[in-house]
């Protein structure tokens, strides 16, 4: 079982010194990965509903919630650390030129030693699209175009792409990622979500727990899609309860996320840097899960 850090660029890490700090004290404890989110804007008074809370709200009720960039974030991060790996969860695709996006990805994981994480969804805020002039209603399609896109650049020697809402003909963009190409894993806690990691995805990040359906769903997708499900990597948040972590486990989850902001709703589970060492000990407990 592999644990992240969930929410790095929110909340008091947005000081450059904490955010240091905190992924500093991650790699030392032991976590294997430090994890993003992103929204460029949030328009005031938006109307759209937010798919995790019962009110429709972000959480802290705030529209202006500083929110640094994810990308530039994990770098900053990136070049004082040396073995923790570093994700977005999630990048919005959609709203994001996929040529430029992955030349920044591709050039954070070359200069990283190959340690991003590309977390993506296609988000939900009506209103954000429009501030960024990106159509809303087909960020689906969207999405799945750009990451095939993306995953032409980083793989191929002169990259070539005919897509719907994504096209170019022998095209050489360096560097490319270290390892041939950045794990794409896909956010959401829908159907459709599960659908398109299956068939397009490394790995699959459901926002509020991995439900047993669903993880099936993805797999069932990924095998009628001629992929291997099993490897198909499964992300989750921390449970209430630890005791369950080997369940998660043995039903599939591969990573689990711990809060270190009460970001989206959820109970903050590591409160600062000190913290994030005395969890040492529940790392090991659990690392051969």
């Amino acid at each position: 079982m592999k644990f992240g850090l969930r929410y790095c660029n929110t909340g008091r890490y947005i000081d450059p010194a904490k955010a240091v700090e905190l992924v500093q004290a991650g790699e030392e404890a032991g976590f294997e990965s430090a994890w993003t989110v992103e929204h460029t804007v949030v328009p005031e008074g938006y109307q759209s509903a937010y798919p995790y809370s019962d009110d429709g709200k972000m959480a802290g009720g705030h529209d202006d919630v500083p929110l640094p960039d994810p990308l530039i974030w994990m770098a900053y991060v990136a070049a004082a650390t040396s073995r923790i790996n570093l994700a977005t969860g999630i990048l919005i695709l959609p709203q994001h030129n996929p040529v430029i996006t992955a030349k920044q990805i591709a050039t954070l994981d070359f200069m990283s030693g190959g340690r991003v994480l590309l977390g993506i969804g296609v988000g939900w805020m009506r209103e954000e699209f429009e501030a960024l002039g990106v159509p809303f209603d087909d960020r689906g399609a969207r999405t799945d175009d750009y990451v095939g896109a993306m995953r032409a650049l980083w793989s191929q020697e002169k990259a070539t792409y005919d897509g719907e809402f994504a096209k170019f003909k022998n095209i050489y963009c360096r560097p490319q990622p270290v390892n041939g190409s950045v794990p794409i894993i896909i956010g959401g806690h829908t159907k459709v979500a599960a659908r398109r990691a299956g068939r397009l995805g490394d790995g699959w990040f459901p926002a509020r727990g991995a439900a047993p359906e669903l993880v099936a769903l993805a797999r069932k997708t990924a095998e009628e899609n001629g992929r291997d499900p099993d490897a198909l990597e499964i992300t989750t948040s921390l449970p209430d309860d630890m005791d369950q972590i080997p369940a998660l486990a043995a039903a599939g989850v591969n990573r689990i996320l711990v809060p270190v902001t009460p970001m989206a709703g959820l109970a903050t589970r590591i409160s600062n840097p000190d913290d994030v060492k005395n969890w040492r000990d529940i790392l090991d407990k659990y690392a051969d899960l």
